[in-house]
C-alpha cells in the first residue's frame, strides 16, 4: 500500500466517523393535545368541608338550603354565582317558574324570567355531569352563551339536560325545603330567597315571619227591596135621591 492510498483510506475513515458522531437534525415534534380533564360526579355532602364553596339559600318558607358548588365542573359560573351572592343580588328574588316534577327556577330580579344581572352573559361550560334530583344548573335562552344570573334546582332526574345546560352544583341539605317551593309560572304566592350567602360568611338564618293569611271577605247578600203596596180606599157610590 503506497502513501497516497493510505492517506485516502485514512481520510475516508475519519470523515465517516465524523458523520456518525454528528448529532442528527431534530425533527419538529407535533403538538400533543393534553388529555381531557376527568371530572368526577362525586359531590361532597359534608358542608363543613370547603365552606367557601357552599351556597346557602334562606327561603321565605322558613327553610334553609345548602348547595355544594363545583368549580371543577364550571369555574366561570361558580365565580359568577359567588360574585352576585356577595353583592346581595339574590336577596328578595322570587322563584318565578316552578314546574311540578321538573324544577324550580330563580335568579331574575324582575320576577318575569327575562331579567338578569348587569354583568355580561357567560360563556357556556356544558359538561356531562348528570341532572339528578337536587342538581343546580344555569338557565339560558336558546343561545348557548346566554346564561347570566338565573339558575334552577331539579326535582327529579332530567338526563336530557346533560351537556346542554351548565350543571354547577347540587343540593346537599334542605331538598325537602325545595320540595315545598310554591308551584306556578309564576306562582300566585311565590317563594322568595330571603337571603343568599356563602357558608364561609357565617351569616345567621333570618327570623322566620309566618305569612299572614287573610280570610276572604264574607259575601253578604244585599236585601232585595220589597215593593210597598199602599192600599187604595174603594170609592163609595153615592145614591142619588129620586
Amino acid at each position: 500500500m503506497n502513501r497516497r492510498t493510505f492517506v485516502a483510506l485514512t481520510s475516508g475513515f475519519f470523515a465517516a466517523l465524523s458523520l456518525v458522531a454528528a448529532p442528527a437534525i431534530a425533527k419538529p415534534k407535533q403538538p400533543v393535545a393534553p388529555p381531557p380533564v376527568q371530572m368526577s360526579a362525586f359531590v361532597d355532602p359534608d358542608a363543613s368541608h370547603d365552606p367557601d364553596n357552599v351556597l346557602v339559600l334562606d327561603l321565605s318558607n322558613g327553610g334553609r338550603v345548602l348547595i355544594r358548588l363545583m368549580p371543577q365542573w364550571a369555574p366561570g359560573h361558580i365565580e359568577r354565582i359567588k360574585t352576585l351572592t356577595k353583592q346581595g343580588f339574590y336577596n328578595g328574588v322570587i322563584f318565578h317558574r316552578v314546574i311540578e316534577g321538573f324544577m324550580a327556577q330563580t335568579g331574575d330580579p324582575t320576577g318575569t324570567g327575562t331579567g338578569g344581572s348587569p354583568l355580561p352573559d357567560l360563556k357556556a361550560e356544558f359538561n356531562r355531569m348528570p341532572h339528578v334530583r337536587g342538581t343546580v344548573s344555569m338557565a339560558r335562552t336558546e343561545a348557548p352563551d346566554s346564561a347570566n344570573s338565573q339558575f334552577f334546582i331539579v326535582f327529579y332526574p332530567r338526563f336530557a339536560l346533560d351537556n346542554r345546560y351548565t350543571n354547577f352544583g347540587r343540593v346537599i341539605s334542605g331538598m325537602d325545603v325545595v320540595d315545598t317551593i310554591e308551584r306556578g309560572e309564576p306562582p300566585a304566592n311565590p317563594t322568595k330567597v330571603v337571603q343568599a350567602s356563602l357558608l364561609s360568611e357565617g351569616k345567621a338564618k333570618p327570623a322566620y315571619v309566618a305569612p299572614v293569611l287573610v280570610a276572604p271577605p264574607t259575601l253578604v247578600a244585599e236585601p232585595v227591596p220589597v215593593p210597598v203596596v199602599v192600599p187604595v180606599a174603594p170609592k163609595l157610590k153615592v145614591k142619588r135621591k129620586p
